[in-house]
Formats: C-alpha cells, structure tokens, sequence
C-alpha cells in the first residue's frame, strides 16, 4: 500500500492540493506560530528551548500528517493544541519546563490508552454529526468574518486578492485547472513587493533547529493543572473537529489510530520540551475542501502540508520570523478565502437535517468563546449541543436510518 500510494502521489499533485496545502501551511506557521512566542516569553524560556518546542510541534504534526495521509490516503493535518499553547503559557510562568514536560508525557500516555481501549471510538460514534459540525461551524466562523475585518484594515493589500479570487471563481472550467485561491495567493505576493510598506524590511536568516532533550520530572501540581485540561484539548477539541470534517466531506477517518497517533506524537514531543500533537481542524477543512481536487485525491493537499510543516520545524529559528515578515490581515484573509466552502458544508451539515437544536446550542456556546475550568468553548458547545439534543431533538434518536442526515456531496 505504502509503495502504490507513494508512486501514484505525482499524478495526485495538482495546483489545487498544491494551493490548499501552502494555505493550510501558512494559516498554521503565522498567527498560531505568534501564540507559540508568546507563551515561551511568558514561561521565560531560552531561544534554544523555543526553538526546540516550535521543531517540535511542527516537525512531529509534519511527520504524523505524512504519515496518515499516505497511509489513509485521507486529507488529514496534524499540528498541536493552540488551547493547549495558552495553558502551557501559565504553567511556565510558575512551574519548570522539567515539570511541564512530565505532563506533556503523563497527557500522551493517557491519550494513547483511551485509544487503545477503543473509549474514543465509541465516544465518537455517540456524538451525532451536526451536533459535531455545529461545534465545527463556530470554530471557523471567525476565520470566515476575519476575512472581511481584513479587507478593511488593508483595502489594497487584502481587497485586490478577494477581487482576484471572485473573478476566477466566475470561470468555472478555469478554476477547475487554476484554483481561485492560487490567483488569489499570487495576487498577494505581487502587491507585498509593489505596495509601500505592506511588508517587512527585514530577511531570514538561515538556522536550522537542535533538539533540546528534556528530562521529564512528575509534579502532582503541575500535572492537576496541565494534564486532564491538554487531553480534553486533543480529544474533545482539536481531534473532534478533524473527525467531524472529515465525515462531513463524505470520508471514513480511522478514530482510534488518529488518537493513538496523537498520543504517540505528544510522547515523543515531551522529551523535547514541546506540548501535544493533534488533529488541527480548520487546516483539515482546508485540505478536505473541494478546491484540493477530487474526492479520492485530496489526500496530496496534505502532503503537500506535511512536507512545509517538517521544513518549519527543520528550520524553526527562521519560522519564528515568518509572522514579522507577512501582515497577519494577509494570512486571514488567505485563511478566510480557504473557508468558504467549508463553511457552507459545515452550516448545511448542522441544520439540514437531524438535531437542529442540538446543533444551534454547540454553535452558539462555541462561539461565544467561553472558558470554564481551563477548557475552552468547543468542548463546552459538544457538552451542551448533546445536552440541549435530549431535551430539544429526542424524535431525532427514533428516526430510521433513511431519514437521517444527509450526506455530504463527495467532491
């Protein structure tokens, strides 16, 4: 299988996986690479030990998207916790990376016995879909509003590439052979070199990333705070959104190994003084979007990602400088163009069918951003879309299997 999939990927590659995979690459190596800093300047760590978590978060979550992709052959992307980054952040300031790293582990370990229980799976499969793509929905909805607040913060810079990707998208058997979203990228590189000021003046500097070994140490403090909040944020979060993507888009995605790879992946994080990997959601919904090509082919978009994701990690000191380099209005306004398709889907997955109500609750708490206990909103819109579900949609649990929600169109 590993050899058939690596000698048809040539022909999989197309400018549309291309353009998606280099969106969902720079969507993950800006704003969330930002948050990464920022977080290791609040713990006070040295420019070798934050280089070492950016290799690895980006290195491991390029090695795991390689992996499933090519194996699966599905759009899967895998990156770290950005909710996790934020409680990393306040952990550091008053424990030592030593401690945090023992938590990072003790998360991993638990995150892999769940799997391998099979406790995911079946969690999974008791959560209905749109309850699942309302929490989804609210996730991208900012993405998608971020798009127009862009275009008014640089009319120039951000307006001219929307106007480029409106125009292709009015030719339909262009934009099949030339992605919209491609124009739309080029569109922007030109006007960074000719606009005044709508880049930085600075250059990268070549430097490659050296592991930091750390040798984990176990505090029952630091891992009350850490450890049940992270694996929440892989399993009921992050991993949840990317599962809900991709059955929205008309896939099967293999739960269980999907969580046993995260565990893995935060396991072999920890020695390096990194936090967990996961499924990142809206970089899967890029890549799982009909621009990336046909249904059975988008797995190459996530080649493409898995490949610039090791480079970042490789060259990690110079992706710091990455977000100081490229306006972050730019990079949401590329990231919002990548969501249109994807939101439609989501929003047509939650309301269409079964579970309105349920649906309506996990979109509304999820976007109302609130955070109870450490834990973010996403989790919180699961826990009340189901809730609201067995007050609100209890006819929808008697349906015949004919009459449940519709499925998404494949490609």
């Amino acid at each position: 299988m590993w050899k058939k999939n690596v000698v048809e990927l040539p022909r999989h590659l197309t400018m549309g996986s291309f353009s998606n995979g280099l969106v969902a690459a720079m969507f993950g190596a800006a704003g969330p690479l930002l948050i990464v800093l920022q977080a290791a300047a609040k713990g006070h760590l040295s420019d070798a030990a934050t280089s070492s978590w950016i290799l690895g978060i980006y290195g491991t979550g390029g090695i795991l998207t390689l992996i499933m992709s090519f194996y699966y052959r599905l759009p899967i992307g895998y990156a770290f916790s950005i909710p996790g980054v934020i409680l990393v952040g306040d952990s550091l300031a008053h424990h030592s990376l030593s401690q945090v790293a023992g938590a990072y582990l003790a998360t991993g370990l638990l995150i892999l016995l769940l799997s391998l229980t099979g406790f995911i799976r079946t969690l999974m499969r008791s959560l209905p879909l749109p309850v699942m793509m309302g929490m989804v929905a609210g996730v991208l909805l900012p993405f998608g509003t971020d798009l127009f607040r862009s275009v008014l913060e640089n009319p120039l810079l951000n307006g001219i590439p929307l106007l480029v990707f409106l125009i292709l998208s009015l030719f339909a058997k262009l934009s099949k052979k030339f992605p919209p979203i491609l124009g739309a990228m080029l569109a922007a590189a030109v006007l960074l070199k000719v606009l005044p000021g709508s880049g930085s003046e600075g250059g990268l500097t070549f430097s490659v990333a050296i592991p930091q070994l750390v040798l984990p140490s176990f505090d029952l403090s630091t891992m009350g705070e850490l450890v049940v909040p992270l694996v929440l944020t892989v399993v009921a979060i992050q991993n949840a959104q990317g599962i809900a993507v991709l059955r929205s888009s008309g896939y099967e995605p293999p739960v269980n190994s999907m969580s046993s790879w995260s565990g893995i992946g935060c396991i072999v994080n920890s020695v390096i003084g990194a936090h967990s990997a996961c499924v990142a959601g809206p970089m899967t919904a890029i890549l799982a979007d009909k621009e990336s090509g046909s249904h059975e082919n988008r797995y190459a978009a996530a080649i493409v990602l898995g490949v610039l994701a090791c480079l970042v990690g490789l060259f990690a000191p110079m992706a710091a400088t990455i977000p100081h380099l490229i306006p972050a209005s730019l990079i949401k306004m590329l990231g919002g163009m990548a969501m249109i398709g994807v939101l439609i889907d989501s929003f047509k997955m939650s309301f269409s069918g079964r579970f309105k109500s349920g649906a309506l609750f996990s979109f509304l708490i999820t976007v109302s951003g609130i955070s109870i206990l450490h834990i973010g909103a996403p989790f919180w819109g699961l826990i009340g879309g189901m809730a609201a579900s067995l007050f609100l949609d209890r006819k929808d649990y008697g349906l015949p299997s004919e009459q449940k929600e519709p499925q998404p169109q494949g490609s």
